[in-house]
């Protein structure tokens, strides 16, 4: 029988539990899949910890996951059992070893992308595609700013960025940090334990500031993402890896006319087009080298809160999978 991951009450890592489960046949617009690879992600934590009360209880976690299609459900068109596919679900479900998914969320997988790259990328890819294209679109010769430049969504923010003529200034945590992020193509590191970040991006930007700040770790850096715009500068706050972003007053934009979004992919791809296209556009890009699908430590399925417990604990090393 197929085994879920099943969350029954929010806390910590240790609530997440193997369960057998029942798997029906495919329904009207389903695929049935045999999963091969999960991404953990820290939308993941927030969802068990309860700072994300989006998953009714109980319920299985996870929103990506490849897999091959073993059976197909009426009305669906497009695929066929043997297919390689990933998919990002809003919906959740994806920590199991075999589910049911609607077709409209899958796409197929290239030749050259592995099950193991798409489930190490697809969430943080399909973001940093949308980040830079759709949520605020840079441009050669911008200059910009990534928190937490060695992290998931980060690494890929500044390869993208750099390849398009963006200069990337990223803080990171330590050297080791500094290292992969200049990897990645950030121009400038700044190790924001050390130095006061704010400063330093306006010495590297001659005062100017940045047009955009790109800012995934919320309460703790979200005033000096602020501080370090350019006038009519952008934040882009997509997460909150250090807690929720306490209430302010909107009168602070008025010092340089920012502006401010809280960006949610699923809002981006929900129209299947517009998920193709996207996809498509990612897919390309690591076929072509300009994006790299790194892996951290890969767990069995049943050990998903441990594999949680390393990524609160900023010991991944790279993205998460769990492996069924």
């Amino acid at each position: 029988m197929p085994i879920a991951i099943m969350l029954r009450e929010y806390g910590g890592p240790n609530v997440l539990r193997a369960e057998e489960v029942t798997l029906g046949t495919p329904g009207p617009g389903e695929l049935r899949l045999r999963q091969t690879a999960i991404g953990v992600n820290f939308h993941d934590c927030y969802v068990r910890s309860g700072l994300y009360r989006t998953l009714a209880l109980p319920g299985v976690p996870g929103i990506e996951a490849a897999g091959v299609v073993e059976e197909l459900g009426p009305g669906v068109a497009g695929f066929a059992p043997g297919d390689r596919v990933a998919y990002v679900d809003p919906g959740y479900g994806a920590y199991t070893s075999a589910r049911l998914l609607p077709a409209r969320l899958a796409v197929k997988l290239p030749g050259a992308v592995s099950d193991r790259d798409a489930a190490a990328v697809l969430v943080k890819g399909l973001t940093a595609e949308l980040l830079l294209h759709e949520v605020h679109p840079v441009r050669a010769g911008d200059t910009i700013l990534v928190q937490a430049a060695a992290g998931g969504v980060g690494r890929l923010l500044c390869q993208l960025a750099s390849s398009l003529g963006v200069t990337v200034i990223g803080t990171v945590g330590s050297e080791a940090k500094a290292m992969v992020a200049r990897q990645a193509g950030c121009a400038h590191t700044i190790l924001y334990r050390q130095e006061d970040f704010v400063a330093r991006v306006r010495e590297l930007t001659s005062g100017r500031g940045v047009q955009v700040a790109y800012d995934s770790v919320g309460k703790d850096t979200f005033a000096g993402s602020l501080g370090c715009l350019a006038v009519r500068g952008h934040l882009v706050n997509f997460g909150q890896a250090s807690g929720a972003v306490p209430p302010f007053e909107v009168s602070r934009l008025a010092v340089g006319s920012f502006s401010l979004t809280r960006p949610i992919m699923f809002h981006y791809l929900s129209r299947r087009q517009e998920l193709e296209r996207v996809a498509a556009r990612l897919f390309a890009r690591l076929e072509a080298g300009l994006l790299t699908a790194e892996h951290g430590q890969a767990f069995p399925l049943a050990e998903a809160g441990v594999a949680h417990a390393a990524l609160e604990g900023r010991n991944a090393g790279g993205p998460l999978q769990l492996l069924p």
